[in-house]
Protein backbone atom coordinates (compact mmCIF):
# COMPACT_ATOMS: atom_id res chain seq x y z
CA UNK A 1 0.00 0.00 0.00
CA UNK A 2 2.40 3.12 -1.19
CA UNK A 3 0.75 5.54 1.15
CA UNK A 4 3.38 7.96 1.65
CA UNK A 5 4.38 10.59 4.43
CA UNK A 6 6.56 13.27 3.53
CA UNK A 7 9.06 15.13 6.03
CA UNK A 8 9.15 18.99 4.94
CA UNK A 9 10.97 22.07 6.87
CA UNK A 10 13.03 24.84 6.97
CA UNK A 11 16.73 24.32 5.72
CA UNK A 12 18.63 23.51 8.58
CA UNK A 13 15.96 22.28 11.10
CA UNK A 14 17.02 18.47 10.96
CA UNK A 15 14.64 16.83 9.02
CA UNK A 16 17.60 15.47 7.00
CA UNK A 17 19.07 14.31 10.42
CA UNK A 18 16.12 12.53 11.08
CA UNK A 19 15.61 10.77 7.58
CA UNK A 20 19.01 9.14 7.43
CA UNK A 21 18.24 7.73 11.29
CA UNK A 22 15.22 6.49 9.80
CA UNK A 23 17.57 4.98 7.23
CA UNK A 24 19.40 2.91 9.59
CA UNK A 25 18.04 -0.31 10.88
CA UNK A 26 19.88 0.49 14.24
CA UNK A 27 17.66 3.50 14.96
CA UNK A 28 14.39 1.04 15.83
CA UNK A 29 15.34 -2.35 16.99
CA UNK A 30 17.11 -5.87 15.32
CA UNK A 31 15.18 -6.63 13.17
CA UNK A 32 13.75 -3.63 11.73
CA UNK A 33 14.61 -3.19 7.62
CA UNK A 34 14.77 -0.36 5.46
CA UNK A 35 15.14 -0.23 2.25
CA UNK A 36 15.61 2.73 -0.65
CA UNK A 37 13.29 3.22 -3.31
CA UNK A 38 14.85 6.54 -4.35
CA UNK A 39 18.24 8.65 -2.99
CA UNK A 40 15.03 11.05 -0.93
CA UNK A 41 12.33 7.97 -0.53
CA UNK A 42 12.73 5.13 2.32
CA UNK A 43 10.26 2.56 3.01
CA UNK A 44 10.43 1.45 7.22
CA UNK A 45 8.96 -0.94 8.49
CA UNK A 46 6.34 -0.11 11.70
CA UNK A 47 7.19 -1.71 15.10
CA UNK A 48 5.10 -3.26 17.05
CA UNK A 49 5.03 -6.15 19.71
CA UNK A 50 2.18 -8.07 18.44
CA UNK A 51 3.96 -9.77 15.60
CA UNK A 52 6.78 -9.89 17.90
CA UNK A 53 4.81 -12.14 20.35
CA UNK A 54 2.92 -13.87 16.95
CA UNK A 55 6.71 -14.80 15.85
CA UNK A 56 7.57 -15.84 19.04
CA UNK A 57 4.55 -17.97 19.21
CA UNK A 58 4.60 -19.74 16.03
CA UNK A 59 8.24 -19.66 15.41
CA UNK A 60 7.94 -19.64 11.48
CA UNK A 61 9.92 -19.63 8.46
CA UNK A 62 9.57 -16.14 7.20
CA UNK A 63 7.97 -13.04 8.96
CA UNK A 64 6.75 -9.77 7.05
CA UNK A 65 6.53 -6.41 8.77
CA UNK A 66 3.98 -3.59 7.89
CA UNK A 67 5.52 -0.62 6.37
CA UNK A 68 5.56 2.94 5.56
CA UNK A 69 6.67 5.19 2.82
CA UNK A 70 8.43 8.47 4.00
CA UNK A 71 9.74 11.37 1.81
CA UNK A 72 12.50 13.24 2.16
CA UNK A 73 11.17 17.04 0.47
CA UNK A 74 13.86 19.76 -0.42
CA UNK A 75 13.98 23.02 2.13
CA UNK A 76 11.56 25.16 1.60
CA UNK A 77 12.17 29.28 1.35
CA UNK A 78 9.96 32.17 1.27
CA UNK A 79 8.45 32.44 -1.72
CA UNK A 80 8.12 29.15 -3.00
CA UNK A 81 4.66 29.29 -3.83
CA UNK A 82 5.81 31.46 -6.61
CA UNK A 83 8.59 29.38 -7.59
CA UNK A 84 11.59 30.82 -5.46
CA UNK A 85 14.17 28.35 -4.65
CA UNK A 86 13.24 24.71 -5.17
CA UNK A 87 9.45 26.04 -4.45
CA UNK A 88 7.71 24.69 -7.72
CA UNK A 89 9.02 21.07 -7.06
CA UNK A 90 8.87 21.36 -3.60
CA UNK A 91 5.03 21.82 -3.23
CA UNK A 92 4.42 18.73 -6.00
CA UNK A 93 6.30 16.57 -4.58
CA UNK A 94 3.80 17.95 -1.45
CA UNK A 95 1.15 17.16 -3.13
CA UNK A 96 2.13 13.49 -3.93
CA UNK A 97 2.38 12.35 -0.81
CA UNK A 98 -0.32 11.79 1.50
CA UNK A 99 0.05 13.52 4.86
CA UNK A 100 3.13 15.49 6.32
CA UNK A 101 5.68 15.38 8.95
CA UNK A 102 6.47 18.86 9.50
CA UNK A 103 9.96 19.02 11.55
CA UNK A 104 10.47 22.63 13.52
CA UNK A 105 13.58 23.07 15.23
CA UNK A 106 13.06 22.97 18.81
CA UNK A 107 16.94 23.96 20.24
CA UNK A 108 19.46 26.53 20.46
CA UNK A 109 22.90 25.95 18.54
CA UNK A 110 25.31 29.27 17.69
CA UNK A 111 26.60 26.55 15.19
CA UNK A 112 23.67 26.00 12.95
CA UNK A 113 22.62 28.90 11.39
CA UNK A 114 19.19 29.65 10.95
CA UNK A 115 17.66 30.73 8.05
CA UNK A 116 16.05 33.65 9.29
CA UNK A 117 18.84 34.35 12.02
CA UNK A 118 16.74 33.15 15.37
CA UNK A 119 14.96 30.15 16.63
CA UNK A 120 11.40 30.65 16.63
CA UNK A 121 9.43 27.22 15.47
CA UNK A 122 6.08 29.16 15.54
CA UNK A 123 7.30 31.53 13.01
CA UNK A 124 8.75 28.55 10.53
CA UNK A 125 5.48 26.71 10.74
CA UNK A 126 3.81 29.79 9.74
CA UNK A 127 6.23 30.14 7.26
CA UNK A 128 5.60 27.12 5.48
CA UNK A 129 1.69 27.45 5.97
CA UNK A 130 1.66 30.63 4.38
CA UNK A 131 3.06 29.29 1.25
CA UNK A 132 0.94 26.05 1.52
CA UNK A 133 -2.27 28.38 1.86
CA UNK A 134 -1.04 30.47 -0.80
CA UNK A 135 -0.62 27.93 -3.66
CA UNK A 136 -4.14 26.18 -2.28
CA UNK A 137 -6.33 29.87 -2.74
CA UNK A 138 -4.57 30.36 -6.44
CA UNK A 139 -6.44 26.23 -6.94
CA UNK A 140 -9.98 27.30 -5.43
CA UNK A 141 -9.84 30.74 -6.87
CA UNK A 142 -9.52 29.45 -10.29
CA UNK A 143 -12.05 26.94 -9.73
CA UNK A 144 -14.48 29.36 -8.05
CA UNK A 145 -13.90 31.37 -11.46
CA UNK A 146 -14.93 27.94 -13.36
CA UNK A 147 -18.15 27.68 -11.46
CA UNK A 148 -19.59 30.83 -10.32
CA UNK A 149 -21.85 32.17 -12.86
CA UNK A 150 -23.09 28.87 -13.58
CA UNK A 151 -23.80 28.18 -10.08
CA UNK A 152 -25.18 31.51 -9.41
CA UNK A 153 -27.23 32.30 -12.47
CA UNK A 154 -27.11 28.87 -14.45
CA UNK A 155 -29.39 26.78 -12.39
CA UNK A 156 -26.58 24.24 -12.08
CA UNK A 157 -27.31 22.01 -9.12
CA UNK A 158 -23.85 20.16 -9.42
CA UNK A 159 -21.55 23.60 -9.81
CA UNK A 160 -23.82 24.80 -6.94
CA UNK A 161 -22.84 22.22 -4.66
CA UNK A 162 -19.29 22.86 -5.68
CA UNK A 163 -19.11 26.51 -5.42
CA UNK A 164 -20.55 26.32 -1.72
CA UNK A 165 -17.57 23.77 -0.69
CA UNK A 166 -15.25 26.15 -2.55
CA UNK A 167 -16.60 28.77 -0.74
CA UNK A 168 -16.15 27.91 2.75
CA UNK A 169 -12.53 26.55 2.19
CA UNK A 170 -11.45 29.79 0.35
CA UNK A 171 -13.19 31.63 3.51
CA UNK A 172 -10.68 29.64 5.51
CA UNK A 173 -7.59 30.32 3.70
CA UNK A 174 -8.47 33.82 3.95
CA UNK A 175 -8.61 33.75 7.43
CA UNK A 176 -4.95 31.30 7.37
CA UNK A 177 -6.60 28.58 8.35
CA UNK A 178 -5.79 25.17 6.49
CA UNK A 179 -8.42 23.84 4.70
CA UNK A 180 -8.35 20.60 6.81
CA UNK A 181 -9.92 22.80 9.42
CA UNK A 182 -12.94 22.98 7.47
CA UNK A 183 -15.59 20.25 8.18
CA UNK A 184 -17.53 18.79 5.81
CA UNK A 185 -20.50 16.13 6.64
CA UNK A 186 -21.53 14.23 3.97
CA UNK A 187 -19.64 11.54 1.80
CA UNK A 188 -20.34 13.74 -1.36
CA UNK A 189 -18.87 16.90 0.18
CA UNK A 190 -15.88 14.90 1.55
CA UNK A 191 -15.54 13.32 -1.72
CA UNK A 192 -15.41 16.42 -3.67
CA UNK A 193 -12.92 18.13 -1.17
CA UNK A 194 -10.93 15.23 -1.47
CA UNK A 195 -10.74 15.51 -5.01
CA UNK A 196 -9.49 19.17 -4.76
CA UNK A 197 -5.94 17.67 -3.87
CA UNK A 198 -4.91 20.55 -1.99
CA UNK A 199 -1.95 20.86 0.18
CA UNK A 200 -3.64 22.46 3.51
CA UNK A 201 -6.51 19.54 3.53
CA UNK A 202 -3.22 16.98 4.38
CA UNK A 203 -3.23 15.75 7.74
CA UNK A 204 -0.22 17.34 9.86
CA UNK A 205 2.44 15.78 12.61
CA UNK A 206 4.65 18.68 14.07
CA UNK A 207 7.95 16.95 14.70
CA UNK A 208 9.33 19.59 16.97
CA UNK A 209 13.52 18.67 17.09
CA UNK A 210 15.41 19.48 20.28
CA UNK A 211 18.13 19.45 22.15
CA UNK A 212 19.28 15.92 24.44
CA UNK A 213 18.03 17.60 27.32
CA UNK A 214 14.16 18.45 26.13
CA UNK A 215 14.14 14.99 24.32
CA UNK A 216 11.95 13.35 27.44
CA UNK A 217 10.38 16.52 28.55
CA UNK A 218 10.24 19.10 25.53
CA UNK A 219 11.01 22.69 26.26
CA UNK A 220 9.89 26.19 25.96
CA UNK A 221 9.81 25.86 22.29
CA UNK A 222 7.37 22.91 21.95
CA UNK A 223 5.36 24.65 24.63
CA UNK A 224 4.84 27.47 22.32
CA UNK A 225 3.95 25.00 19.35
CA UNK A 226 1.93 22.92 21.35
CA UNK A 227 -0.25 26.49 21.83
CA UNK A 228 -0.37 27.38 18.17
CA UNK A 229 -1.52 24.24 17.05
CA UNK A 230 -4.12 23.73 19.57
CA UNK A 231 -6.87 24.56 17.34
CA UNK A 232 -6.01 23.00 14.18
CA UNK A 233 -6.44 19.04 14.73
CA UNK A 234 -2.55 18.30 14.13
CA UNK A 235 -0.24 15.93 16.47
CA UNK A 236 3.12 16.80 17.63
CA UNK A 237 5.62 14.53 18.38
CA UNK A 238 8.93 15.50 20.08
CA UNK A 239 12.20 14.08 18.94
CA UNK A 240 16.20 14.81 19.63
CA UNK A 241 17.50 13.91 16.06
CA UNK A 242 20.91 14.17 16.95
CA UNK A 243 20.36 11.72 20.19
CA UNK A 244 18.50 9.59 17.31
CA UNK A 245 21.87 9.86 15.62
CA UNK A 246 24.05 8.84 18.00
CA UNK A 247 21.25 6.12 19.15
CA UNK A 248 21.59 4.71 15.50
CA UNK A 249 25.52 4.37 15.62
CA UNK A 250 25.24 1.93 18.51
CA UNK A 251 26.00 -1.65 17.87
CA UNK A 252 23.54 -3.58 20.13
CA UNK A 253 20.17 -3.25 20.84
CA UNK A 254 20.92 -3.28 24.92
CA UNK A 255 23.29 -0.94 24.38
CA UNK A 256 20.34 1.53 22.44
CA UNK A 257 17.76 0.17 25.40
CA UNK A 258 20.48 1.63 27.79
CA UNK A 259 21.21 4.86 26.44
CA UNK A 260 17.33 5.43 26.21
CA UNK A 261 16.95 5.09 29.50
CA UNK A 262 19.86 7.01 30.28
CA UNK A 263 17.69 10.12 28.93
CA UNK A 264 14.45 9.07 30.79
CA UNK A 265 12.79 7.30 27.28
CA UNK A 266 11.16 3.98 26.79
CA UNK A 267 12.04 4.40 23.69
CA UNK A 268 13.60 5.59 20.70
CA UNK A 269 11.67 8.90 18.52
CA UNK A 270 12.53 7.24 15.57
CA UNK A 271 9.83 4.38 16.74
CA UNK A 272 7.80 6.70 18.04
CA UNK A 273 7.51 8.48 14.74
CA UNK A 274 7.38 5.73 12.55
CA UNK A 275 4.36 4.61 14.24
CA UNK A 276 3.10 8.56 14.66
CA UNK A 277 3.34 8.34 10.77
CA UNK A 278 1.39 5.38 10.15
CA UNK A 279 -1.35 6.52 12.34
CA UNK A 280 -1.74 9.76 10.88
CA UNK A 281 -2.41 7.91 7.56
CA UNK A 282 -4.90 6.27 9.04
CA UNK A 283 -3.44 3.10 8.50
CA UNK A 284 -4.18 0.09 10.47
CA UNK A 285 -2.91 -3.90 10.96
CA UNK A 286 -4.33 -7.20 10.79
CA UNK A 287 -2.33 -9.96 10.88
CA UNK A 288 -1.76 -13.69 9.24
CA UNK A 289 -0.28 -16.00 11.49
CA UNK A 290 1.00 -19.99 11.15
CA UNK A 291 4.07 -22.05 10.89
CA UNK A 292 5.34 -20.56 7.41
CA UNK A 293 4.82 -17.41 7.95
CA UNK A 294 3.64 -14.36 9.95
CA UNK A 295 2.47 -11.47 8.37
CA UNK A 296 1.27 -8.54 8.85
CA UNK A 297 -1.18 -6.63 6.55
CA UNK A 298 -1.55 -2.96 5.97
CA UNK A 299 -5.01 -1.61 5.60
CA UNK A 300 -6.74 2.19 5.80
CA UNK A 301 -8.96 2.35 9.16
CA UNK A 302 -12.72 1.00 8.49
CA UNK A 303 -12.12 -1.20 5.46
CA UNK A 304 -14.71 -4.30 5.29
CA UNK A 305 -13.30 -7.70 5.48
CA UNK A 306 -13.34 -8.32 1.11
CA UNK A 307 -11.45 -5.03 0.60
CA UNK A 308 -8.86 -6.19 3.05
CA UNK A 309 -9.03 -9.57 1.89
CA UNK A 310 -7.96 -8.32 -1.45
CA UNK A 311 -5.07 -6.76 -0.09
CA UNK A 312 -3.57 -10.17 0.01
CA UNK A 313 -4.95 -10.88 -3.92
CA UNK A 314 -7.25 -9.45 -5.64
CA UNK A 315 -8.88 -12.72 -6.36
CA UNK A 316 -9.39 -12.92 -2.44
CA UNK A 317 -11.81 -10.09 -2.73
CA UNK A 318 -13.64 -11.04 -5.61
CA UNK A 319 -14.55 -14.28 -4.40
CA UNK A 320 -14.70 -13.86 -0.71
CA UNK A 321 -17.27 -15.76 1.05
CA UNK A 322 -16.10 -15.44 4.36
CA UNK A 323 -13.48 -14.36 7.21
CA UNK A 324 -12.44 -16.25 9.76
CA UNK A 325 -11.30 -13.95 12.73
CA UNK A 326 -9.47 -14.11 15.89
CA UNK A 327 -8.98 -11.37 18.55
CA UNK A 328 -5.27 -10.70 19.07
CA UNK A 329 -5.96 -10.94 22.74
CA UNK A 330 -7.58 -14.32 22.64
CA UNK A 331 -5.05 -15.96 20.40
CA UNK A 332 -2.30 -14.64 22.95
CA UNK A 333 -4.25 -15.41 26.00
CA UNK A 334 -5.50 -18.82 24.63
CA UNK A 335 -2.27 -20.05 23.30
CA UNK A 336 -2.88 -20.26 19.55
CA UNK A 337 -5.49 -21.10 16.45
CA UNK A 338 -6.45 -24.24 18.11
CA UNK A 339 -7.09 -23.48 22.01
CA UNK A 340 -9.07 -20.61 20.32
CA UNK A 341 -11.21 -22.72 18.18
CA UNK A 342 -11.76 -25.29 20.78
CA UNK A 343 -13.23 -22.14 22.78
CA UNK A 344 -15.34 -20.74 20.94
CA UNK A 345 -13.76 -17.77 20.49
CA UNK A 346 -12.93 -17.84 16.44
CA UNK A 347 -15.85 -15.99 15.02
CA UNK A 348 -17.33 -16.18 11.37
CA UNK A 349 -17.66 -12.90 9.65
CA UNK A 350 -19.39 -11.79 5.94
CA UNK A 351 -19.14 -8.83 3.65
CA UNK A 352 -19.57 -6.23 5.78
CA UNK A 353 -17.45 -6.76 8.90
CA UNK A 354 -15.31 -4.04 9.09
CA UNK A 355 -11.96 -5.15 10.07
CA UNK A 356 -10.60 -4.14 13.66
CA UNK A 357 -6.38 -3.36 14.37
CA UNK A 358 -4.93 -6.60 15.54
CA UNK A 359 -7.46 -8.91 13.41
CA UNK A 360 -5.55 -12.40 12.91
CA UNK A 361 -7.47 -12.81 9.55
CA UNK A 362 -8.10 -16.28 7.33
CA UNK A 363 -10.17 -15.80 4.27
CA UNK A 364 -12.22 -18.37 2.81
CA UNK A 365 -12.87 -17.63 -0.98
CA UNK A 366 -13.78 -19.04 -4.03
CA UNK A 367 -12.99 -18.26 -8.11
Amino acid sequence: MALQCGIVGLPNVGKSTLFNCLSNAKAQSANFPFCTIEPNVGVITVPDDRLTRLVDMCQPKSVVPATVEIVDIAGLVKGASKGEGLGNKFLANIRETDAILHVLRCFDDDNITHVDGSVDPVRDKEIIDFELQLKDLETIEARIAKTQKAAQTGGDKVAKFQYEILARIKEALDKGLPARSVQFETPDEQKFARELFLLTSKPVLYVCNVDDASAANGNKYVDAVREAIKNEGSGLLVVAAQTESEIAELDTYEERQEFLQEIGLDESGVARLIRAAYNLLDLQTYFTAGADEVRAWTFIRGSKAPKCAGIIHTDFEKGFIRAEVIKYDDYVTLGGESAVREAGKLSVEGKEYVVQDGDIMHFRFNV
